[in-house]
């Protein structure tokens, strides 16, 4: 990934470009060979048992598709000349940080605190999206015969208030009357009690995760794999 972040750097691709192309090879060979070595093996899982279906319902899911993804466009850029369609296929090998989750519990923690609080995360998603709306019917109806071409309709107002209401302010779009400012300055406040809403909601979903899962941890038996018998703590 470093190296292909780095490669988007002419100069420094230029600099050493056997270098970066020496490591993506190596790389990719070494993925290619880690792919094949999990298809061939995938049976040993009772999911996928069937030689043939167990491994194409295999190849099927969602990290296998990411380990098939992070490997083609290196080959394919060996038999088509450089065009842009290409450069976005070898962005395709950063996909490869997703490979990260089979190694690192953190992944699976986010996954499972995502999917717990997913009704009061969408709760949120929909009170700023009524917000949003809102703000920028007002705004249109407010600075829209002042300045039709920053606020001549909605979808052009939603601009500003997304921009407003996630506190970024580009500045390049702003009100100029004065009930214009006044509304203004309440959507930027509003915009930061409403993203505070799921930064508490993640939080505590996380804190909570964490407890429960160092309490599973302490109250599970830990085993010997040869004699089978409780290993005291």
């Amino acid at each position: 990934m470093l190296a292909v972040i780095l490669a988007t750097d002419r100069t420094i691709s230029e600099s050493d470009a056997f270098l970066f192309y020496s490591f993506l090879l190596f790389s990719t060979i070494v993925f290619t060979v880690e792919y094949a070595l999990r298809l061939w093996t995938c049976t040993l899982d009772e999911r996928f048992r069937d030689p043939i279906r167990g491994r194409i319902r295999y190849a099927l899911t969602p990290l296998a598709i990411i380990d098939i993804i992070t490997v083609v466009p290196f080959y394919l850029t060996l038999f088509v000349e450089d065009r842009p369609i290409i450069r976005v296929l070898r962005l395709l090998i950063l996909l490869r940080i997703f490979k990260l989750s089979r190694y690192h519990t953190s992944f699976d923690i986010l996954k499972t605190v995502l999917y717990k609080r997913r009704w009061e995360l969408f709760a949120t998603a929909v009170i700023g999206a009524t917000i949003l709306i809102t703000a920028s019917a007002l705004m249109w109806l407010i600075e829209g015969p002042v300045q039709p071409e920053k606020f001549g309709s909605i979808p052009d107002a939603m601009w500003w208030g997304a921009v407003t209401l996630t506190t970024v302010g580009y500045g390049d779009v702003w009100p100029t009357t004065p009930i214009g400012k006044m509304l203004g300055s309440l959507i930027a406040f509003l915009g930061i009690g409403l993203f505070a809403l799921p930064t508490g909601i993640l939080g505590s979903a996380f804190y909570e995760e964490f407890q429960h899962r160092k309490t599973q941890e302490r109250d599970t038996p830990h085993t010997c794999p040869h004699c089978g018998k409780e290993i005291k703590k």
